[in-house]
């Protein structure tokens, strides 16, 4: 299973500069961390991943699957930064939703929304009305609702925004548990999301990828003498300066 993105282009608008230019990328296995400061591309990169936008020059293909196609899009889901409750539905209806509007048939989204409730561990709250429930539990749902169609690839924009650290914990160990048959790509612009669990990580800055490879390779960028609990924000200030001089 091999999502890529090959020469792909993109700017907002036919006359703007673009915001990815000419980028290669190959989406690692497990969960990576996808790096980057405010504006560097990381959403659209996202974007173009799930589907959501075509790239103006390039193609993005899973296992050969054009980005356009159905089961391109059935294969890899997308949650945005952030999830709408639809607050008259309970957390298992608005999972069967999703399922729904990825073509699944009503009986079989609704049974496997339980199932992707439990995965994420809120199968005690899928009677719960999706505008009662916290932040947090909310993401959870938007993770079930990724899984429900059974998604390849997950892409995942700013997920642990706003969340407290229990409430990123908890997301993180639900994340740990999938990346055994899903590939998990997330992205933020704070280092503290880079979990021990993540097996790789890919930095972004200016529409670029500088660096894409394991966590103890990126780890190693951090200079000699960091402080021990700074090693990440270390490597990837290094990354960002050495980025910014290419």
């Amino acid at each position: 299973m091999t999502l890529e993105l090959r020469s792909c282009t993109y700017s907002y608008r036919p006359w703007a500069a673009p915001v990815l230019d000419n980028l290669d990328y190959t989406l690692p296995d497990g969960l990576t961390i996808l790096l980057g400061p405010n504006g560097a591309g990381k959403s659209t990169l996202l974007k173009l991943a799930a589907s959501v936008h075509l790239p103006r020059r390039g193609t993005v293909t899973l296992d050969g699957l054009a980005s356009r196609s159905r089961d391109y899009r059935r294969a890899v889901a997308w949650m945005p930064q952030h999830i709408t409750a639809m607050s008259h539905l309970t957390a298992r209806e608005q999972v069967a939703y999703t399922g729904w509007l990825k073509g699944m048939s009503r009986r079989d989204a609704w049974d496997r929304a339980a199932t992707a409730l439990a995965r994420v561990d809120l199968a005690a709250r899928a009677d719960t009305k999706a505008g009662r429930l916290s932040g947090g539990q909310l993401r959870r749902v938007g993770v079930a609702s990724a899984l429900v169609h059974g998604a390849r690839v997950m892409l995942l924009d700013e997920p642990t925004a706003g969340m407290d650290p229990r409430q990123r914990r908890v997301f993180r160990d639900v994340l740990g548990s999938l990346t055994e048959d899903v590939r998990v790509l997330l992205s933020t612009h704070d280092v503290a999301d880079l979990a021990e669990e993540s097996d790789s990580v890919t930095v972004i800055d200016d529409g670029r990828v500088i660096h894409t490879g394991t966590t103890s390779a990126f780890l190693a960028h951090a200079p000699a003498g960091t402080p021990s609990g700074r090693t990440a924000e270390a490597a990837y200030t290094a990354l960002s300066e050495s980025g910014r001089d290419l």
